[in-house]
């Protein structure tokens, strides 16, 4: 999915001194970057400009899972889908990506929000990196998960995430089987609620 929008030919960055023949790591030494034309210069909106400063709050947020070449190009990328310049990619404009469209942690990240700025979009795209920890990965998936934020996941929580995973590889009936079966490896209940470390635990038995 990252490399599918870091290598869109029609969704090319450019530095705003650069020529196209300039190598990539001359391309940040500059405190702003140019990126498509997009509203207000703040981080909750979309600006013409992402400084310096910028980049590096926003590589901080998604604990450096990209390098800053890469967020300059996820940003022009995230102007590109925000078509009225306002700072926030709306579920529509974010699913308009094909591979959003089908992904079912895209589908139910935005059906819990109305859409992203461009930290979350950053965020989002983080837990598929290959620079993530799986750790980092199974705390991003209880997040969306944990629907109420109340820092607990429950059976059927864990069931939507094995429904998403799996799809029609498995049946309703075969999917609760082997997590009953899971959740008694692990000494826990079809009744238990989990927080993160008792998620962190169940997962373990699962991949």
């Amino acid at each position: 999915m990252v490399q599918f929008l870091m290598s869109r030919p029609d969704w090319e960055f450019h530095h705003a001194s650069s020529s196209p023949s300039r190598p990539e790591s001359s391309l940040l030494p500059a405190p702003a970057i140019s990126a498509a034309a997009c509203g207000p210069a703040e981080m909750g909106s979309t600006s013409s400009m992402l400084t310096q400063y910028d980049i590096e709050e926003v590589q901080d947020h998604c604990n450096h899972a990209f390098s800053q070449q890469e967020i300059v190009s996820l940003y022009h990328r995230f102007c590109q889908l925000d078509r009225n310049g306002g700072g926030f990619v709306s579920a529509d404009e974010f699913m308009s990506v094909p591979e959003f469209a089908v992904n079912p942690l895209s589908q139910r990240l935005l059906r819990m929000l109305d859409g992203l700025n461009f930290k979350e979009f950053v965020a989002f795209l983080s837990a598929f990196s290959p620079r993530t920890s799986l750790q980092q990965k199974i705390e991003f998936i209880f997040r969306v998960y944990d629907t109420d934020c109340n820092g607990k996941v429950a059976f059927d929580d864990i069931l939507s995430i094995l429904r998403d995973l799996t799809g029609s590889f498995m049946t309703e009936q075969q999917r609760q089987k082997v997590l009953i079966h899971v959740l008694e490896e692990a000494g826990y209940t079809k009744d238990s609620h989990f927080t993160l470390p008792d998620f962190m635990k169940v997962t373990s038995f699962l991949l």
